[in-house]
């Protein structure tokens, strides 16, 4: 039986056309395997992208089986390779993704985004004017709107807390979230890992916390999904919607929504499906004609995401490579904590005296360096976000641009 170094190297040599004797232990700093894995990308090296908290590109795998999906779809006629080829292949996705992170098949809905899944839960309970639901001010902010939005047209009312930054200790968020249930909290949403810091919260206990109280808790899974190492089925949870275009490196558009099997019944569908769909999790994909192909290339990303190994994704060596080099620096703020398990890959960053905005129109304008400018009511700075693709000299790269920045300025 092949190793899973060899399954690697059968994934990706041809596409690097590199000797497959190449392929040897895959270490975090071992960095003749790593430059196999960005050579799967087709990437343009003229520009450093370290804001893969946003969106993540998809290897050439992933891109030639959208392409070769769409062409089916193409040269088929179109209403039978929608509606009678891609179905089959759509639930073959469906059970791999289940399996996966540990679930049951019959729980998975494949979705367009993180956004649609979450907001089939946070729009999918029958809420009354005066219940109470309970999210950060740290919360993605489409999420927000989404409750905002019930807010003005039901009368529903939206409770934000605030948590610590970094915030280190678990049993303190937690207890935030307590402190915030009234006997009106009908719904909470917490965010696995926060996108703009890269905080992980105690999802399992806020869960555990909702269910003690009978109160039902949505998981924002869309930075920690592929991204820290953990099976759905861990959290404990009834909801949980991700992205798959993010740390799956799957095709843009794609989405994972989970819920547990005896709760489909009751949580309405996003857009309309029939009675007779009420228990059924492919009531939440009934948003009309769509494109089957990025959801069947899902297939690809898997299997690279599989062959690759997620335990040994190097995103947080990634993270400690530039974030403790700048942080020796007196003039540097890390809103985002490095202490094991309390953080992932993605970090905001400050530079004492250097506008953020204009740090980050620096970078990318004189120097090609993608990153994300955050200002937010409790910190601003830019969100690093490095990749698997990402390689040690171009973060060599960009913290000596910073660097050159705290001694000179932004000339």
């Amino acid at each position: 039986m092949p190793t899973r170094r060899e399954a690697l190297g059968a994934l990706l040599l041809p596409l690097a056309c590199t000797p497959r004797a190449r392929l040897v232990g895959p270490a975090r700093d071992d960095e003749s395997y790593w430059a196999e894995i960005g050579r799967a990308f087709t990437i343009d090296r003229t520009a450093l992208n370290l804001n893969n908290g946003a969106v993540s590109p998809a290897p050439a795998v992933v891109q030639q089986a959208l392409e070769r999906h769409l062409a089916v779809a193409n040269s088929l006629p179109t209403a039978h390779a929608l509606w009678t080829v891609a179905p089959p292949l759509r639930e073959a996705v469906r059970e791999r993704l289940a399996a996966q992170w540990g679930v049951d098949a019959e729980e998975i809905a494949i979705t367009r985004s993180a956004s649609e899944g979450l907001q089939v839960c946070q729009m999918g309970f029958d809420l009354a004017r005066g219940d109470e639901v309970i999210a950060t001010t740290q919360c993605y902010p489409r999420m927000i709107t989404t409750f905002q939005q019930r807010e003005r047209r039901e009368g529903i009312v939206l409770r934000q807390i605030k948590i610590p930054v970094p915030a280190e200790d678990p049993a303190q968020i937690v207890a935030l979230y307590e402190a915030a249930i009234t006997p009106r909290t009908k719904l909470i949403l917490v965010t696995h890992v926060m996108n703009l810091t890269g905080q992980i919260m105690p999802a399992r206990e806020v869960v555990a916390l909702g269910r003690k109280r009978g109160i039902p808790v949505i998981v924002d899974g869309a930075h920690s999904f592929a991204h820290l190492e953990f099976k759905i089925s861990d959290l404990d949870c009834d909801y949980f919607a991700t992205s798959l275009h993010k740390w799956l490196f799957a095709p843009l558009g794609t989405g994972l929504l989970y819920v547990r099997r005896d709760k489909i019944k009751n949580l309405w569908p996003l857009t309309a499906a029939k009675a007779e769909q009420t228990d059924d999790i492919r009531k939440f994909e009934e948003v009309g004609t769509k494109p089957e192909a990025n959801a069947l290339a899902v297939a690809e990303a898997l299997t690279f995401h599989q062959a690759m190994g997620g335990a040994r994704k190097r995103l947080l060596f990634l993270r400690d490579t530039w974030a403790k080099r700048l942080a020796a620096n007196q003039r540097i703020k890390l809103y985002t904590s490095l202490r094991p398990g309390v953080a992932g890959n993605i970090v905001m960053v400050d530079v004492e005296g250097i506008d953020p905005m204009k740090l980050w129109a620096y970078l990318w304008a004189k120097h090609r360096i993608q990153t994300g400018a955050i200002i937010h009511d409790e910190f601003r700075g830019l969100r690093i976000a490095p990749s698997v693709y990402t390689t040690l000299g171009e973060l060599d790269r960009f913290c000596s641009v910073i660097e050159n920045v705290i001694r000179n300025g932004l000339a």
